[in-house]
């Protein structure tokens, strides 16, 4: 069960958050992840409460205000070639909806499968 956590600068239109949403949650079905396991949020933050460097560590064009800082929460165990995978996929994503790759940073998060109680308090997979 990945959680999806999209921070972006405000305002973004429901357009802009929903090619974000689509793209990633399009990617994780394509890396095997079930479709109806959907859980996103978004973020928004003032320049303020969301600051960034425009080119660290390796960015080959100047990030903008239209930068994405995407967390992919979800269980341990998948491979370095199953996350290039994703990510090759998310970007082409988003290439798509005219977001531009450069201007998008993805983070892994990985934690345990006893550490997910997914309702009603149970830890269905301990």
């Amino acid at each position: 069960m990945p959680l999806i956590t999209v921070t972006l600068r405000s305002p973004k239109t429901t357009e802009f958050k929903n090619a974000v949403f689509d793209a990633v949650h399009g990617a994780l079905v394509e890396s095997g992840v079930p479709v109806e396991d959907l859980f996103q949020r978004a973020i928004e933050l003032d320049a303020v409460n969301f600051r960034f460097d425009a080119r660290y560590p390796d960015a080959r064009q100047d990030r903008d205000e239209n930068f994405v800082l995407i967390e992919i929460l979800w269980s341990a165990g998948r491979s370095v070639k199953i996350k290039k995978k994703l990510l090759d996929s998310l970007m082409q994503r988003l290439s798509a909806q005219e977001i531009h790759p450069e201007n998008v940073m993805v983070v892994f998060k990985e934690t345990t499968w006893e550490n997910w109680s997914f309702a009603g308090g149970r830890l269905i997979h301990t």
